[in-house]
C-alpha cells in the first residue's frame, strides 16, 4: 500500500465534507458562477501541464503546490458543476423530454463524481506525502 489506512480515511472524510459544503453553496448561492467555471477549467489545464512537467523534474515542492492548487480548483468546480446541473435540470424539465432528462442527469452526476474523485486524490497527495515510500 502506498498510503496508510488512516491517511486514506482522513483524505476521504475531508474530501466528502468539502464536497458536501461546496455542493450546498453551489446549490444555494444566487451568484452566477458561469464565468468562474471557464477560469477554473483554464487553471485545471495549467495544473495538468505542471503535473506533466513535474513528472520529469520530480520536485516535491512543486507537487505540494500542484496539490493545493488542485484542491482549490476542484472546490470551485464542485460549486460550479452543482449550479450548472441545477440550471440544466430546470431547462430540461421544462421540455418534458425523458431522454434529455436522463442524459442531463448522467452527465451531471459524472461531472460531480469527477470533482469528488479529484478532490479525494489531491487531499490524499497532501495528507500522505510524509508517509509515502
Amino acid at each position: 500500500m502506498t498510503y496508510e489506512l488512516g491517511t486514506i480515511y482522513l483524505a476521504f472524510g475531508t474530501a466528502a465534507g468539502t464536497f458536501l459544503g461546496m455542493s450546498v453553496i453551489g446549490a444555494t448561492t444566487k451568484t452566477d458562477l458561469t464565468k468562474l467555471g471557464g477560469l477554473l477549467i483554464s487553471a485545471l489545464w495549467g495544473v495538468i501541464i505542471a503535473t506533466i512537467i513535474n513528472m520529469f523534474v520530480g520536485s516535491a515542492t512543486l507537487d505540494y503546490i500542484i496539490s493545493y492548487i488542485g484542491v482549490f480548483i476542484f472546490i470551485g468546480l464542485t460549486a460550479y458543476d452543482t449550479q450548472k446541473l441545477l440550471r440544466i435540470a430546470e431547462e430540461v424539465e421544462d421540455t418534458g423530454d425523458i431522454d434529455q432528462i436522463q442524459k442531463a442527469a448522467i452527465w451531471g452526476g459524472f461531472d460531480l463524481y469527477l470533482d469528488f474523485i479529484n478532490l479525494f486524490l489531491f487531499f490524499l497527495r497532501i495528507f500522505g506525502a510524509g508517509g509515502r515510500d
